[in-house]
């Protein structure tokens, strides 16, 4: 069944659905700073010289804290800091025949400053991508959105596309919060989810009907990202830790759709298109931010996954299970 048709047979039968939201945290996290299209990946490099890139891609970033790591990954287990996922996923990548010249890179990640991180961190070996993204990271480009995107693969070349939810963490370790730079409120992260999923709490006390006005374009994203998360809400209701849960019931969401228009674009990606989807975890000004990787598929130009390098991120990230 198609993920929108299910969408829609599920809001009709579960009339009164609803999820608690859950605190969301973050820990403060840094990448690097600017793309250096200099360090880009590119054909003939040397292992030493990849490594050097590497390093000099991450010689700023900020230092693991071991004790807020703890933190983060008793929360989110298998959580990757940001330099270590970049750069091991570069190396993956690398031996399957990408670089920075014949791979484009595309995003599908929350509209939230935080969220660049990232996609700061992967420019620099990748240069700039094509965003596929909105609110809470849900890929509203679409089928659209993608079959652009898909045009703009170098020929001959691949595609690289990272997406997922985001979550804060703060310095505290509150999950559904997190510091920003030059403000001293602790702010909710992510926004929207939270929002979202506050929404679908009151279809579930029934203190509010469901409202399915998508053609009302003042906020028709968040609406969207409502109803998208509505087949999950009894899940995030007896969740014990919501603000945990959320971020994942949001991630299978995203996953269902941007798998499904990625299998619909298929024919357009060329030689083939490597998803990494996850959770992105922003953290505060003062440690480095995190990833949960919950796939790393290679897929080709038939829609078919040919390659899953899961467990391959994972065992050289030190986080196999």
């Amino acid at each position: 069944m198609k993920f929108c048709t299910a969408i829609v047979f599920l809001l009709a039968y579960t009339a009164p659905t609803a999820t608690a939201f859950a605190p969301s945290k973050r820990v403060v996290g840094a990448s690097t700073s600017t793309s250096h299209t200099s360090l880009k990946i590119v054909v003939g490099d040397t292992t030493e010289e990849f490594e050097a890139r590497v390093e000099a891609t991450f010689e700023r970033a900020t230092p693991v804290d071991p004790t807020f790591e703890d933190i983060v990954k008793g929360y989110f287990g298998g959580a990757i800091a940001n330099q270590d996922l970049v750069a091991t996923t570069a190396r993956i990548l690398k031996a399957k025949g990408y670089h920075g010249d014949n791979t484009l890179l595309a995003t599908s990640l929350c509209c939230d400053e935080l969220a660049r991180k990232l996609e700061d961190d992967f420019h620099v070996l990748y240069g700039n991508n094509f965003n596929l993204g909105g609110l809470a990271g849900f890929p509203f480009a679409g089928k659209t959105g993608f079959g652009a995107m898909a045009a703009h693969i170098p020929d001959d070349g691949y595609c690289l596309v990272v997406y997922g939810p985001h979550v804060g963490v703060a310095s505290d370790g509150t999950v559904g919060k997190v510091e920003r730079s030059g403000i001293n409120l602790v702010d909710t992260c992510c926004g929207s989810a939270v929002a979202a999923a506050g929404y679908v709490e009151s279809i579930l006390s029934g203190s509010q009907a469901i409202h399915t006005g998508l053609q009302d374009f003042l906020d028709f994203q968040q609406q969207g990202v409502q109803q998208l998360i509505l087949p999950h809400a009894k899940r995030l209701a007896d969740a014990e830790h919501k603000m945990v849960e959320l971020p994942y019931a949001l991630y299978e969401s995203q996953d269902l759709l941007l798998t499904e228009i990625v299998q619909d674009g298929s024919t357009k990606i060329k030689r083939g298109l490597t998803m990494l989807g996850g959770i992105q975890i922003n953290t505060g000004p003062d440690t480095p931010d995190y990833f949960v990787p919950l796939k790393f598929q290679r897929v080709n130009y038939r829609g078919e996954v040919v390659d899953d390098l899961l467990n391959d991120l994972k065992a050289k990230t030190g986080n196999l299970e």
